[in-house]
C-alpha cells in the first residue's frame, strides 16, 4: 500500500506535466497514468515496472497533435498498441534491444533538450514554439518578457525539488519520504495560493468533453511513419525501464524477496493492450518509465499489486480531486518536467559511450533529435553507428621499420581494397633484393589485397630477394602458391632456385627474430606438423641440402612433391612425445635457455594466476603470448574453484590460489573457460541417481554455474555482439562468472581485493574461431554480463576489465 501511495504521489504532477508538454488535453496524462497502472501492471512482463505517459514519446506526440489534431493522434496510439501486439505475438522483444545503446542514450538524451527548451518558455513565463531550433531562437525575445510571477514559481519548484532529498537530521528524513516532486509542486501551488499570484493554473474541463479518437485523417505514409515511430520509440523505452528495473531489483533485494524476473515478450503484450486501451479512451500514448519504477523498487514494493494500486489512485483523484488539481501553476509542472528532460542528458551514459568510443554517435543523434525530430534523428544515428563500424573494420596500420638490415612491414587492422594505395606505397619503398619479414595482424584480406600483395612478392623475390609472411591473415597467402603449401611463409616454389634458397637461408638464420627479439623458433610450426618429426634416417631429396629442422625438410619435399616419398604415419604416444622434445632441444632451447637460466637463478615472478580447464586444446601459453615465468598456472577438469570448506573439496585449488596470491604476491587472477568443454557437457547431461565417481565428484563444484545459468535472479551472460549458440556455450560463459565470485570466497583473494592490490579478470576462449573475449566491468544496460572480443589493441584496455 505505502509503495502505490508513493508511486501515486509522484505519478500524479508528471503526468500532467507530460500532457502540458505535449500540447495534449490534462486529462489525457490521467488517463494514461490510470491505463498504464491498471493494464500494462496487470498485463506486463516485469512486475514492478510502473508505466504511464511515455517522456521518451513528448517530442513526437507534440508533432502529432500539431500535424493532425488531438483525436487523430489517438488513433495513432491505438494502432502503434496493435503494432507492439504483433510484436509481442513474433516475440522479438529482445530483438528490439539490439540498437546500439549510444543511439538509445543519445535519442532520450535529445528528447530531454527538446523538452527543456520548450518548458523553458513556460517557465520564463511565455509559450513554447513549434521546434526546438524555434525555442532557441525565441529564448532572447522571452527574456526580454520576463513574468517574475512565472518565474518565481518555477524557481521555488526547482528549488524544492532538487534541495528536498538533501534535507538533514531526523526532520529532514522523516519529510524525505514525501516524493520531491510532490512536495515541490504542493508547495509552489500553496505559494501561488497564499500570495495571490495571477498565472495560468491547470483547467480540467469536464469529463463529459472529454475527446475520443477518431479515424485517422491524412497521407497515408505520414500515418505510417507516425505508427513506426510511437512503436519503435514506446518499445525500446519500455523494455529499456523493464531491463533498469530488474537490475535494480537484482542489485537491492535477496533472492528470496525478489519477484520473477522481466518477460520481455509479455511486457511489450502488456504495453500494447495498454495503449490500445489508453488511445481508445483518449489518453497519451504509454511506456514504462525509470523514475516511477525506482521509487516503486525502493518504496518496498514486492509485487505488482503496488503497480495496479497507483493507477487506481489515479483514477479516484481524476474524478474526486479536480478542485485541488485546478489550483497547480502550469510554471510549476513545467519546471518539473524541465528538470525531467535536463535528467534525461545522463552523464553516466556520456562515459559509457566515451569509453566505449562511440561519442560521435551519441552526439549526432542527440543533435539530429532536436533539429529533425526523433525517428530521423534514430535514422541518423544508425547510419554514423554504420559507418563508425565500417570505418573501425577498414581502418589498417600499416608501417615499415629496418631492423639489422630486414625491413619489417606491420599490418594493423583489416586488409581490404581501402588499404591497397598505403599497402602499395609502403611496399614500393622497400629496395629490391631486400630480406623482408611482412607481419599481418588481421582477421581479414579481401581480393583486392591478397593480389596486390602477391604481385608485389613475386617481382621482390624474382630480383633476389627474401620474404617471409607472418601473422593470423597468412594462411590465404600460405595456401596460394601451392596446393600442398602448409607453412607459415608465402614464397613460391616455381621460382628461380637462387631466389627460393636465400628465402630459406634467410628463414633458418632470421625466423626466431620479431620485433628486434626472438620467437622462440616460432614453437607452434612443427606443432602444426607432427607428421614431420620424422627420424634423422629419412630420406634426403635430390638436389637439396641437408634439411636441420622440420621447417626445411617440408619445403624441400613440397618443391619436388613428385619425387619425395608420402609422408611417415602420425607417430603416437612416447614416439610423438620424444620426437617432440627432440624438436624443442634443437630448435627451441638454444633461444630459451639464457632466460630460463636467468628464471632459475631469480625464481619465478608471474604477474598472475591462470586458472583454466585441462582440456587439450587450450595452449595457455599460444592464446595469451606468454613465456616462461609470466604465468602461474592451475589447471582442472571445468575450471573449477571449489568454495572454501564445500563438501568434498579440492585443496590443491585453494592451495595453489594461496600460494599464487599470498606467496608470489601475483597482480590478477585469470579464471578461462572454453568453448565445447566437456565438463560443461556433463554437467548439462547429468541425471540424478547416476553413481559417484571420482569426476562425478569433482563435477559438483559446477553445480553453482548450473543453477545460476538456471536461474531468473542473476544476470545473464552473453558474448558481445551475439548471442550464445547453444546451452553448452552459455553454460561454459556462466560458469567462469560463478567460479569468479567462487575466488572472492577465499580469505586471501577477499583480503587483496579489499586492499587494492589485486584484480580478477573473467576470460573465454572460442577454439573453432581461434578467438578470445574478456568480461566486461558489471553488467550493460540489458542486464547481461559481456564477454567483449579481444584484438590486437586489447592490451591497451585491459584494465577496464573485472
Amino acid at each position: 500500500m505505502s509503495a502505490s501511495l508513493t508511486v501515486f504521489l509522484i505519478a500524479l504532477p508528471l503526468s500532467l506535466g507530460i500532457a502540458l508538454a505535449t500540447g495534449a488535453p490534462l486529462q489525457a496524462g490521467l488517463v494514461a497514468a490510470a491505463v498504464g497502472g491498471m493494464v500494462a501492471g496487470r498485463l506486463g512482463g516485469t512486475p514492478l515496472l510502473v508505466s504511464g505517459p511515455a517522456t521518451g514519446l513528448t517530442v513526437v506526440t507534440a508533432e502529432l497533435i500539431q500535424r493532425y489534431g488531438w483525436r487523430t493522434t489517438c488513433a495513432i496510439t491505438v494502432l502503434a498498441g496493435c503494432c507492439q501486439l504483433g510484436l509481442a505475438a513474433l516475440r522479438t522483444a529482445r530483438s528490439a534491444l539490439m540498437v546500439s545503446p549510444a543511439i538509445v542514450h543519445g535519442m532520450l538524451a535529445g528528447v530531454g533538450v527538446t523538452i527543456a527548451l520548450a518548458q523553458l518558455h513556460i517557465v520564463l513565463g511565455g509559450t513554447p514554439q513549434s521546434s526546438a531550433v524555434a525555442n532557441v531562437r525565441g529564448l532572447p525575445e522571452q527574456l526580454a518578457n520576463l513574468q517574475p510571477a512565472a518565474l518565481g514559481v518555477s524557481a521555488l519548484t526547482l528549488l524544492v525539488l532538487l534541495g528536498w532529498p538533501r534535507l538533514p537530521g531526523r526532520v529532514g528524513l522523516a519529510l524525505r519520504k514525501v516524493p520531491a516532486a510532490l512536495a515541490a509542486v504542493a508547495t509552489a501551488t500553496a505559494f501561488a495560493a497564499l500570495t495571490g499570484l495571477r498565472l495560468p493554473r491547470v483547467d480540467l474541463p469536464s469529463w463529459r468533453s472529454h475527446a475520443l479518437p477518431e479515424l485517422p485523417e491524412g497521407p497515408v505514409l505520414g500515418i505510417a511513419a507516425a505508427v513506426l515511430t510511437v512503436t519503435l520509440v514506446g518499445s525500446v523505452e519500455s523494455l529499456l525501464s523493464a531491463v533498469a528495473t530488474d537490475k535494480l531489483v537484482a542489485s537491492q533485494r535477496r533472492t528470496g524477496n525478489r519477484p520473477p524476473r522481466a518477460d520481455l515478450d509479455r511486457e511489450l503484450r502488456g504495453q500494447g493492450a495498454a495503449n490500445v486501451l489508453s488511445g481508445l479512451l483518449g489518453g497519451l500514448p504509454i511506456a514504462g518509465g525509470a523514475v516511477r519504477s525506482v521509487a516503486n523498487v525502493k518504496s518496498g514494493a514486492v509485487s505488482r499489486r503496488s503497480v495496479m494500486l497507483h493507477g487506481l489512485w489515479i483514477l479516484l483523484a481524476a474524478a474526486l480531486l479536480v478542485p485541488v488539481l485546478d489550483l497547480i501553476p502550469l510554471a510549476a509542472l513545467a519546471a518539473l518536467v524541465m528538470a525531467l528532460g535536463v535528467q534525461m542528458v545522463n552523464a553516466t551514459h556520456l562515459r559509457t559511450v566515451s569509453r566505449h568510443r562511440e561519442i560521435s554517435v551519441y552526439v549526432t543523434t542527440i543533435a539530429a533529435v532536436v533539429l529533425g525530430g526523433v525517428l530521423e534523428g534514430v535514422a541518423v544515428g544508425i547510419a554514423v553507428a554504420v559507418a563508425l563500424a565500417l570505418h573501425r573494420l577498414a581502418r589498417t596500420r600499416i608501417t615499415v621499420e629496418v631492423q639489422d638490415g630486414v625491413h619489417r612491414v606491420w599490418a594493423r587492422g583489416q586488409l581490404t581494397f581501402l588499404a591497397v594505395p598505403r599497402l602499395s606505397r609502403v611496399l614500393n619503398q622497400i629496395p629490391p633484393g631486400g630480406r623482408v619479414v611482412v607481419e599481418l595482424d588481421g582477421s581479414f584480406m579481401d581480393h583486392a589485397a591478397y593480389e596486390t600483395l602477391q604481385d608485389w612478392q613475386h617481382a621482390h623475390l624474382v630480383h633476389g630477394g627474401s620474404l617471409e609472411v607472418t601473422g593470423r591473415s597468412t594462411a590465404r597467402m600460405a595456401g596460394a602458391g601451392h596446393s600442398g603449401d602448409r607453412t607459415h611463409t608465402a614464397h613460391q616454389p616455381h621460382l628461380a632456385h637462387s631466389a627460393h634458397s636465400v628465402h630459406r637461408a634467410d628463414q633458418r638464420s632470421h625466423r626466431g627474430t620479431h620485433r628486434g627479439g626472438h620467437q622462440c623458433c616460432r614453437p607452434w610450426t612443427p606443432w602444426m606438423n607432427h607428421c614431420d618429426h620424422r627420424p634423422a634416417a629419412e630420406p634426403m631429396i635430390p638436389g637439396a641440402a641437408a634439411a636441420p629442422d622440420a621447417m626445411d625438410a617440408l619445403e624441400s619435399a613440397e618443391a619436388v612433391e613428385s619425387v619425395a616419398p608420402p609422408p611417415a604415419p602420425r607417430r603416437r604416444g612416447a614416439g610423438q612425445l620424444a620426437s617432440g622434445i627432440s624438436a624443442f632441444q634443437r630448435d627451441t632451447a638454444p633461444h630459451v635457455r639464457e632466460e630460463l637460466a636467468r628464471l632459475a637463478r631469480e625464481g619465478q615472478r608471474p604477474s598472475q594466476l591462470f586458472l583454466t580447464c585441462a582440456d587439450s586444446r587450450l595452449v595457455t601459453s599460444m592464446i595469451t603470448a606468454s613465456g616462461p615465468g609470466d604465468l602461474f598456472t592451475v589447471r582442472n577438469v571445468g575450471n573449477l574453484v571449489p568454495l572454501p570448506g564445500a563438501e568434498s573439496t579440492d585443496d590443491s585449488v585453494a592451495a595453489a590460489i594461496e600460494y599464487a596470491v599470498d606467496v608470489l604476491k601475483v597482480d590478477s587472477i585469470t579464471v578461462c573457460g572454453h568453448s565445447g568443454c566437456g565438463a560443461m557437457q556433463a554437467l548439462l547431461n547429468s541425471a540424478p541417481g547416476t553413481p559417484m565417481t571420482p569426476l562425478r565428484r569433482w563435477l559438483r563444484h559446477g553445480l553453482p554455474s548450473l543453477e545460476r545459468m538456471a536461474s531468473r535472479h542473476h544476470a545473464w551472460v552473453r558474448i558481445a555482439g551475439r548471442l550464445p549458440a547453444d546451452a553448452v556455450e552459455q553454460l561454459c560463459l556462466t560458469n567462469v562468472v560463478q567460479q569468479l565470485e567462487h575466488l572472492r570466497a577465499h580469505e586471501s583473494v577477499a583480503r587483496r581485493l579489499a586492499e587494492g592490490t589485486l584484480e580478477l579478470h573473467g576470460m573465454y576462449f572460442h577454439v573453432g574461431e581461434a578467438q578470445a573475449y574478456l568480461l566486461s566491468e558489471g553488467e550493460d544496460f540489458f542486464d547481461c554480463r559481456v564477454f567483449d572480443s579481444v584484438g590486437h589493441q586489447a592490451a591497451e584496455h585491459v584494465g577496464q576489465h573485472a
